[in-house]
């Protein structure tokens, strides 16, 4: 899944980068709120989540979250902000907000609000996806084949995690690169045939009806 962190503290915005990628997200960072407004805007269907400082130089988070969703940007929004009041965090979940974390908040108190703003039914991502007898749960971050739990590295996760959310779909490697990887990602690089070789290694054990298929001139399709 890929997250985009608006937020003009650059201490704080590198350290949830590293520590959200460690979790396996894909993370870009705009520190600007111009260029958050419009990257947003332009890029709606790039991102599964956003993360939103509210007190941001410019255009506030606030702001940028009430005329996003004005657009029609439908993207999960969480904002994080210095102000605890109960008055101020109802009017940020009436901007269109999803959520919001109050500063100073534990990482994983961040990690649990995202897995559950993601969970939300009208986001239509299930917690547990099974393909053939591979079952991926998205809560615990695990993924089994035949009952037996699988050692898949985050990219290999992200990855199985993105083609079992679209099933039977031929995924360009535009939209797998763009889910998968940060956006300064270097499209033209090997690294996603590389990964989607050792994938198949681990996962297509089927001989008859492979599990993965390559669509020339597209990308690549998981079968059901």
């Amino acid at each position: 899944m890929r997250i985009l962190i608006v937020e003009d503290e650059a201490k704080l915005a590198e350290g949830l980068k590293r520590g959200l990628e460690s979790k396996g997200f894909a993370v870009d960072w705009i520190a600007e709120s111009e260029k958050a407004k419009t990257r947003i805007l332009l890029y709606r269907e790039e991102y599964d989540l956003i993360l939103m400082d509210l007190m941001l130089p410019g255009i506030d988070g606030a702001t940028i979250t009430r005329e996003a969703r004005k657009e029609g940007v439908k993207t999960p929004i969480i904002i994080l902000t210095a102000r605890d009041e109960t008055e101020y965090k109802i009017e940020l979940l009436n901007t269109g907000a999803d959520d919001y974390l109050a500063k100073p908040f534990s990482f994983e108190e961040l990690v649990a609000r995202i897995n559950a703003v993601l969970r939300r039914p009208e986001q239509s991502l299930p917690s547990k996806m099974t393909v053939r007898d591979i079952e991926l749960d998205s809560g615990a971050r695990t993924v089994t084949k035949g009952g037996k739990l699988l050692a898949l590295t985050l990219k290999e996760y992200s990855l199985l995690e993105y083609f079992m959310r679209h099933p039977d779909e031929a995924l360009t490697r535009e939209s797998i690169l763009d889910h998968v990887w940060s956006f300064d990602f270097p499209g033209f690089s090997n690294v996603l045939d590389v990964h989607m070789k050792n994938l198949r290694k681990k996962l297509d054990t089927y001989a008859d009806a492979p599990l993965f298929e390559t669509v020339r001139g597209v990308g690549y399709r998981l079968n059901r």
